[in-house]
């Protein structure tokens, strides 16, 4: 029997299998739902309400209830123990973007999401407000470490940047390359290439910004980065061997 739970961690690791030892697949962050399906030791094996992802993570405290208001639309929102903007209330912990939270009160331009936790208003938005603009969230994560598995300010992969545009306009989209690439139709090549067009390679995505730039997350360089289209394509082929193997519209 399945039960579901809200993620209460700001992130949440989630393995391949039930190891610490194993590769982290994804992660979740705080207000995320999923579901146990099973238990091995230490851990759970979950299935991810969003996008029907499975893995592993460790046995935890979770939300069993939460009504979620508001999200966070930041790269990242600072916990305070008090609604005051001092370091001396602050925990030195932060709400990774897209979190999802419950607002209990407000005060002072804060609100309260849990006892003794508190952000700023002006670095969270109503749960259902959509933001189409993708290239302004995409370039929250420039120079964001590459992390495989990884979906926040302290690291993330080339398919979570993609995914976490769709997610944080509440429409599904899958987490791997893999399932990604099968999502819609499109064409091998591609004589101009626009805004919103999505690049797949074996394993790798990048999205246009323009005729004449993308953005990803480029393991070889480890780290989020704008670089040129036709220069890009190029070096991945000369130095992975690998060609585009799709072409899709956001």
């Amino acid at each position: 029997m399945q039960n579901s739970y809200f993620c209460k961690s700001n992130v949440l690791n989630v393995y391949e299998l039930a190891s610490k030892k194993s590769n982290i697949s994804t992660q979740l962050v705080y207000g995320e739902k999923f579901s146990i399906i099973g238990r091995k030791n230490d851990f759970f094996k979950i299935i991810t309400d969003f996008d029907n992802y499975t893995g592993f993570i460790k046995i935890n405290k979770f939300n069993k209830v939460l009504n979620k208001t508001h999200k966070v639309n930041k790269l990242k929102s600072k916990i305070y123990y008090q609604p005051k903007n001092t370091n001396q209330f602050s925990t030195k912990k932060y709400l990774p973007f897209s979190s999802e939270i419950q607002i209990l009160k407000k005060k002072n331009n804060f609100g309260m999401f849990e006892k003794n936790k508190w952000v700023k208003l002006n670095e969270i938005e109503m749960i259902n407000k959509k933001n189409y603009n993708f290239s302004k969230i995409l370039k929250l994560f420039l120079n964001i470490k590459y992390k495989w598995g990884g979906k926040t300010f302290e690291g993330i992969d080339c398919s979570a940047l993609l995914q976490i545009f769709y997610k944080y306009n509440n429409k599904f989209f899958p987490r791997d390359t893999k399932d990604q690439v099968k999502i819609k139709k499109g064409v091998k090549n591609k004589k101009f290439l626009k805004k919103g067009d999505i690049i797949f390679w074996k394993g790798h995505v990048a999205i246009c910004l323009n005729k004449r730039e993308l953005i990803h997350a480029y393991g070889p360089r480890k780290k989020v980065l704008i670089m040129p289209i036709i220069k890009t394509i190029k070096l991945i082929e000369e130095t992975a061997k690998l060609k585009v193997i799709k072409i899709i519209s956001v």
